[in-house]
Parts: C-alpha cells; structure tokens; sequence
C-alpha cells in the first residue's frame, strides 16, 4: 500500500491541468477546515468549492470496486472507514457552506472539468449578487 498514490494521481493530474488551461486558479491537497488530516484535492477556495477525486477500489465505486479475497474482512473493514470518512468530510464541508463536487477517477476528464467550471462560475455569480452597490 505504501506504494499506492494518494495525491496526484494520473486522474488528478488531468483533471487540474485541463481545469488550469481552462483559465481557472485552484488550490491543491487544500487541509479541510476543521478536520485534521483531511484534505481537498482540488479546492477553489474564493467561492467555497471542494473537488474530491476518487478512487474506484478505496472509496468504493459502485461500477468498479473489487473485494480482496485474502483477508477479506480486514479489508472490507477498512473500505467501510474510507467511504465512511468520505460522507463525514462532505457533511463537514457543506455545513461550513462549502460546495462538494465528487468525482471517480474513471469519469471523463473533459466532463469533470465542465462540471467542476460550471459550479465555480455559478458560485460566483451567487457571491456577485450578494454585494451591495
């Protein structure tokens, strides 16, 4: 497991350099306010928005996770904690008025990155309409 990325993964990488060619300025492995080793792969911090790729076989994909065979329970055990602790930091998020986007790591990067703007620029708007002129 130590080999295993935990940031900057290929689907990571991607996503971020079509989101920085895209024009849009982001903050990477930002710490979750609040919550102690926890972090946002991709976080644009000016208008609250928090992008969290995952993995397919850590945080349980519901099209691609595998079950181990050898020491299956351990291992099922540590699954649970991982997709536990994923709904735990999205709830955190959102009630400090965050926008959580989540994505897996086998979604189309040129989709994500479309979704990810679309959630930034709509943010902006809401926070534009807010001031007072």
């Amino acid at each position: 497991m130590s080999r295993q990325a935990s940031k900057d993964t290929a689907a990571e990488l991607l996503v971020r350099r079509l989101l920085h060619a895209a024009g849009l300025r982001y903050r990477v492995e930002y710490p979750v306010p609040g919550m102690a080793r926890r972090r946002i792969d991709v976080a644009f911090t000016s208008v609250k928005v928090a992008v969290l790729i995952d993995g397919c076989f850590w945080h349980g994909c519901p099209e691609h996770a595998t079950q181990p065979k050898s020491n299956a329970e351990s291992w099922r055990q540590k699954l649970d904690r991982n997709m536990a602790r994923d709904t735990e930091t999205t709830e955190h998020l959102v009630a400090a008025g965050w926008e959580v986007l989540r994505f897996w790591e086998h979604e189309a990067p040129d989709d994500v990155t479309l979704r990810i703007a679309a959630a930034v620029e709509r943010r902006k708007a809401q926070r534009g309409r807010g001031r007072k002129r």
